[in-house]
């Protein structure tokens, strides 16, 4: 199996100084080969999380990776480029993004993470979160408490509501979880990580810690 390799990394601090088309084109072949070493590496990682998430059976790198170009048209950043590649590994691929907690990974130097759960779930999935931390916040606390959650994530992250969400009173037992409007776990990964030939097994080590989380806040 291909690692990431150094000139993938390469290729993303030079379109970062470089974010312009002109740079773009006349680098092409740079770009598709950091592209496909990207893609690859993805595709093994899908292959692998199938064994142990059979959901995702037929999910294809194809359906997963981020667009590498920018959506400029309401950003004053008119860098027509990333500088990272991304991927949703989730059911039914990127597009159900805001349907299904999942598996995204993201390689930027200096800022490569792994991440999962529910960003910004739209209200119906939000309030059916929320439903279920007040019904059965054992479970979640148990995930959460976990050895292995705890020496990847430390804990849940996200924004957080001020107050109680309406609804529930400001004194519940589990309050701060209820007042969360994301429920997002993070890894952060080194250069050097990236880079290691240790990456593969830590990612899948990593989103395996990772998958009860998914599937609590799928099951609505």
């Amino acid at each position: 199996m291909e690692p990431i390799k150094k000139s993938t990394l390469d290729f993303l601090t030079a379109i970062k100084r470089n974010n312009n088309r002109d740079w773009y084109i006349g680098n092409r072949s740079f770009y598709l080969s950091a592209k496909d070493n990207f893609d690859s590496f993805v595709q093994e990682v899908i292959n692998e999380i199938i064994k142990f998430d059979p959901i995702l059976i037929g999910l294809e790198v194809k359906s997963c990776v981020y667009r590498f170009n920018r959506d400029i048209r309401f950003s004053s950043d008119k860098s027509p480029y990333k500088s990272h590649f991304g991927a949703f590994i989730v059911r039914g691929g990127k597009k159900n993004g805001d349907k299904f907690a999942g598996y995204y990974f993201h390689i930027e130097p200096g800022k490569s993470i792994m991440a999962g759960g529910a960003y910004m779930p739209p209200a119906p999935w939000l309030s059916a979160i929320r439903e279920k931390i007040d019904e059965s916040p054992d479970e979640l606390i148990k995930i959460i408490k976990a050895k292995n959650f705890i020496k990847y994530f430390g804990e849940l992250s996200g924004e957080k509501l001020k107050s109680a969400p309406k609804g529930y009173p400001k004194d519940h037992p589990q309050i701060e979880l209820l007042k969360l409007k994301s429920y997002l776990v993070v890894n952060e990964m080194t250069d050097k990580m990236v880079l290691s030939n240790d990456l593969f097994d830590h990612v899948i080590n990593v989103f395996r810690a990772m998958k009860p989380l998914n599937d609590y806040l799928n099951e609505y």
